[in-house]
């Protein structure tokens, strides 16, 4: 068994993700790093010490140990991705037999990465790129043995989600415990991000965005919105970041929260929440636009047929949606067991005569939800179909991922660009607080 290490990206035979719309992918360079902080190798670190010729000893193999973990290494570690770059590894517990090369594979058999021997060590590993926005179900194989398994999905990040010092940034706060009427007996926490330019004008009103499970939102929104507005792409915008609600005598992580009701029931119930308790108490310290144009309704999943309907039901106050692996599938079938998301492809088509003023923004992929409650990607479809026919100011995007906000993530600027393409031509840069 050959110990040289002679890593470089394999030709990977994937799928090129299928774009139902004209909507670009942004590619950048990247910059995040993944791996476990403490120690200094990384993905970007790994391919310097190969390029080096420094990957090729036992020492090396051991900080690969550290990076992936030295038990999870000889069950199959979960591959680590850095955008599309990806290096898996691999620790057997004998040397393989003669002609036996461990390899990363897919289900389907259409990629193959083999593994090189680190050193004299039975640590194996391998680095490519992958394709934009492929996805693969992957394990392990040594000769007849099967090791780990999951999902990959390979996307590249775009610069608006860094962190850029040299531009003004705004105000992070979490709000008081909200305790609703219009759902009784739930709370929920909320966060408020303000940018510097909408608090450098606190007379002007600014657009806002409504993102449902706000918690995972916080990571990112702040990042995109403060570089976006900084280079006039879209108006000074505040992000209002809600969870769903939750009883109190719940544990604070319990799944049998009240979010399938409320974001999956077709009513009108959450965008009354959104008008009379979540924007009134939002403006009490910020002022916000009115207008349906000045506000988006954003969300995955649950949260984004919940960001659908809140402008479908009041299209005269939210405007814009942003939906990513929406739940169009009957989750909340109500009273006759069949109430659900399902029909709003058919309710979509009706009206074909008098569109709503809305303009929406769908995702999805080809690998989302398949069970009893529907099948997530062809609900996508045809909510796009039902869009496109009735006359509906649409994008959709369809890819090749799963139920994750992977690829929502990478095209994110784009919808935003997409959203605002009205205002955005005309606006001031708005380069200063």
């Amino acid at each position: 068994m050959t110990n040289i290490l002679s890593f470089c990206s394999v030709a990977v035979s994937l799928v090129t993700p299928l774009c139902a719309s004209s909507l670009p992918v942004i590619v950048s360079v990247p910059t995040a790093q993944e791996g476990n902080a403490s120690k200094p190798l990384t993905v970007s670190g790994f391919a310097d010490a190969v390029k080096a010729k420094r990957a090729d000893t036992d020492e090396f193999a051991g900080q690969v140990r550290e990076w992936f973990g030295a038990d999870n290494l000889k069950r199959g570690a979960s591959p680590k991705l850095e955008n599309r770059r990806l290096v898996a590894a691999l620790e057997t517990a004998t040397e393989p037999p003669k002609d036996t090369v461990p390899a990363l594979v897919s289900e389907d058999g259409r990629f193959r990465l083999p593994l090189s021997r680190i050193g004299k060590t039975n640590v194996y590993a391998a680095q490519t790129t992958l394709p934009e926005g492929s996805f693969l179900k992957w394990h392990y194989e040594i000769g007849e043995t099967r090791l780990g398994g999951g999902d990959l999905e390979a996307h590249t990040y775009p610069a608006e989600f860094d962190t850029n010092p040299d531009i003004p940034h705004g105000t992070l706060t979490e709000m008081p415990l909200w305790k609703s009427t219009i759902f009784p007996r739930t709370e929920r926490r909320w966060w408020v991000y303000v940018p510097a330019q909408v608090r450098a004008r606190p007379d002007v009103p600014a657009a806002v965005i409504i993102m449902q499970d706000g918690e995972w939102s916080r990571w990112y929104l702040p990042n995109l919105l403060d570089n976006m507005i900084y280079a006039g792409e879209i108006p000074p915008t505040v992000a209002v970041m809600v969870n769903p609600g939750r009883y109190p005598e719940q544990k604070p992580n319990d799944g049998a929260r009240n979010r399938s009701f409320e974001y999956d029931t077709l009513s009108d119930q959450y965008a009354r929440f959104l008008l009379e308790e979540i924007l009134p108490e939002t403006e009490k310290t910020v002022k916000l636009r009115t207008d349906p144009a000045g506000r988006i309704t954003m969300g995955g999943s649950s949260g984004g047929i919940c960001a659908f309907t809140a402008a479908w039901e009041k299209p005269d106050q939210f405007g814009k949606v942003i939906s990513w692996i929406g739940s169009f599938v009957n989750l909340q079938g109500g009273k006759t067991g069949i109430g659900g998301g399902h029909n709003y492809s058919i309710l979509v088509r009706k009206t074909k005569d008098a569109p709503k003023p809305i303009r929406v923004f769908l995702q999805d992929g080809s690998n989302d939800i398949d069970n009893q409650f529907g099948n997530w990607p062809l609900a996508n479809q045809e909510m796009a179909a039902a869009l496109k026919y009735a006359g509906y100011d649409y994008r959709f995007v369809y890819g090749q991922g799963n139920h994750s906000d992977r690829h929502l993530r990478a095209i994110l600027p784009d919808a935003l660009r997409w959203l605002w393409r009205d205002e955005a031509k005309n606006a001031p840069p708005a380069k200063t607080p």
